[in-house]
């Protein structure tokens, strides 16, 4: 009887890891060190036309945009252009996203929570072109660039570093929380 037991034990938990893993077979975000901040974009919708039926059609969504990627402790700005299925996300306050290079400096990975499903991840390529020693910010409801350097300096001073989870900026003593916008300092 022990035995019996034990074997349907054994067999519950082995069915429970093999449907584990097969509802989690989406991308790992391990795999994926860098991260992406996307400021802003522009979308615009399209079916595929190589369906066969309207069935099959998944909608992609085409646009460009303008982002920051952090990679070895560096912030960097880039614009980018892209096509995905289910559309991309701009990041809220200091949020990133996982991102890895497929083409070093021309084409990153991003992964971005399903729409509905945050803890489903989808991937998404950005074509980009690297703004060499600029970053993007918000100044007055635009994006604007500043040099990477005044942002590397306030991520020093603030303890900030999105490749290593550490997302909530430290307000030193006596600064003020940054409401006017005029700096990266103020809203990455």
């Amino acid at each position: 009887m022990h035995r019996i037991f034990i074997c349907i034990l054994g067999g519950f938990v082995f069915n429970l890891a093999v449907s584990t893993a097969a509802m989690a077979g989406g991308p790992d975000a391990d795999n994926y060190p860098l991260r992406v901040h996307i400021m802003r974009f522009t979308e615009q919708s399209r079916h595929n036309r190589e369906a066969k039926s309207m069935s099959e059609m998944p909608d992609y969504v085409d646009g460009m945009g303008v982002a920051d990627l952090f990679e070895n402790g560096e912030p960097r700005g880039f614009q980018f252009s892209y096509s995905c299925i289910g559309g991309l996300k701009a990041s809220s306050g200091y949020g990133n996203f996982p991102a890895r290079w497929k083409k070093k400096d021309r084409t990153l990975e991003v992964l971005l929570p399903e729409t509905g499903k945050p803890w489903n991840l989808e991937s998404c390529e950005l074509h980009t072109a690297m703004r060499p020693g600029l970053v993007f910010y918000w100044k007055n409801g635009s994006v604007a660039e500043e040099a990477a350097a005044v942002l590397k300096d306030w991520m020093v001073k603030h303890q900030y570093d999105p490749e290593k989870d550490q997302t909530d900026s430290v307000m030193l003593a006596g600064e003020s929380d940054g409401e006017t916008g005029d700096s990266q300092v103020a809203e990455p």
